[in-house]
């Protein structure tokens, strides 16, 4: 089987567990529905309890997890792909903390609402995504400069989010942490609107990217040798990216490791050179999906909020991704 057949079964198999997983979290809960009768409700046949619950209730947040969880694996892999370091996403570059900063100066600074913390996740995140680049191309490139600067961004506003939440009254704090927790609970259909916009308008320019990021992995010289426009691809591509993980912050709150895990596991499960692009969008939408499932089922009667889940779970797979670059360099020695 040839890798381009691979990677489109691998896309393919991960959309299906996406929408299996999607299918069964809205028919769970308090009032149980099998798949079939979400079907069904979807469909129009369901009774008017039914209607309500699934399009109301349940329906919003999964939307806005599968969308959530797009984004950020399509951000993840672009950032990896650019910066040619499986460690390169938005939570280890600072734009996550960019985001959240925004959406923290709106809580506590203006008191706005969802609308407006949604709208300073996102400028928080463009605005520090704009900062990363020009300091990046200051500095001479990208690959690990970009991960240095990137790193010593989020220190900073890791500083500047915990001065925000001293300086907050207890109530802006407690909604903040909230917030900082990244979850999906209580979400409707604006939040799925923002990120599912961000996905409809800035994924398919981010895919028609992905064969010129494969050839930007070789290094700019090959890739400007294949007829590559070095410059345009990475910045249109790293925008397009900035805006996805901003998006998805401003819907669900920072969502911790999606981003670094799915490009990394679909590479290893498409074994696919290059940034497997749709393959991890669907990957990054299952996952988020599941991680909110097993955040609503693993303790009874009490809901752990996805971002717990996927931080906890993306946590132990940074610790292995490291352990096995340490053998892997001491083999090389």
């Amino acid at each position: 089987m040839s890798v381009v057949v691979r990677t489109r079964w691998a896309a393919g198999g991960f959309a299906v567990v996406a929408v299996v997983l999607a299918l069964y979290a809205v028919g769970s809960g308090d009032y149980p529905m099998s798949i079939p009768a979400v079907l069904r409700t979807l469909t129009g046949g369901g009774s008017a309890a039914e209607a309500f619950i699934v399009t109301e209730i349940r329906l919003p947040r999964v939307v806005t997890g599968l969308f959530t969880g797009a984004a950020l694996a399509l951000s993840g892999a672009v950032f990896q792909s650019v910066v040619r370091n499986p460690l390169g996403s938005p939570d280890v570059l600072g734009f996550t903390q960019g985001s959240s900063t925004g959406a923290l100066l709106a809580i506590v600074v203006v008191g706005g609402g969802t609308a407006t913390v949604a709208g300073g996740a996102v400028l928080g995140g463009l605005a520090t995504g704009a900062a990363i680049h020009l300091l990046a191309w200051r500095a001479g490139g990208y690959g690990n400069r970009l991960v240095l600067i990137g790193i010593g961004v989020a220190g900073i506003l890791t500083g500047v989010i915990s001065y925000l939440l001293t300086r907050a009254q207890i109530i802006d704090a407690a909604r903040a942490v909230l917030w900082l927790t990244g979850s999906l609970d209580g979400r409707g259909w604006g939040n799925a609107l923002v990120v599912g916009a961000a996905v409809c308008v800035a994924g398919p320019a981010v895919l028609a990217c992905g064969r010129p990021l494969r050839a930007l992995e070789l290094g700019d010289d090959p890739a400007t040798a294949l007829g590559v426009r070095v410059g345009a691809v990475r910045f249109g591509a790293l925008t397009g990216a900035v805006l996805l993980a901003a998006a998805a912050a401003a819907a669900a709150g920072p969502v911790a490791f999606v981003a670094l895990t799915a490009p990394q596991l679909a590479r290893r499960l498409t074994r696919a050179p290059g940034p497997n692009l749709l393959p991890s969008l669907f990957l990054g939408a299952a996952l988020l999906t599941a991680a909110d499932v097993a955040g609503q089922r693993a303790v009874p009667d009490h809901q752990i909020p996805a971002g717990v889940v996927t931080g906890l779970l993306g946590g132990g797979y940074l610790i292995w991704l490291l352990a096995q670059s340490q053998i892997r360099s001491a083999r090389r020695a």
